[in-house]
C-alpha cells in the first residue's frame, strides 16, 4: 500500500544526497531511514552498525542469499 506524506525540504535534500550514494530513491533512501530509526526505537540498546547488519541478514534471507556462517 502507497501513502502520500509530506516531509520538510531539507529531508528530502539530505536524502537526494545519501540517496545516490547507496544507489536508491529518494523514497527508497526516506524508507531505509525510518526503518533504521523504527528499530533504534524498538532496541534502544542496540548500536546502529548491529541494527544495519541486521537490516541487511533481512533483506539477503528475502532474496535466498544465504551463506554458511564460520566460526573463526
Amino acid at each position: 500500500m502507497t501513502t502520500a506524506i509530506r516531509v520538510s525540504g531539507e529531508l528530502v535534500k539530505e536524502a537526494k544526497i545519501y540517496s545516490k550514494i547507496d544507489k536508491r530513491s529518494i523514497t527508497g533512501q526516506i524508507e531505509h531511514w525510518a526503518r533504521i530509526g523504527k528499530c533504534a526505537e524498538e532496541n534502544p540498546d542496540l548500536p546502529y552498525g548491529l541494527i544495519k547488519e541486521m537490516l541487511i541478514g533481512l533483506a539477503e534471507l528475502e532474496q535466498s542469499e544465504l551463506s554458511e556462517y564460520k566460526f573463526g
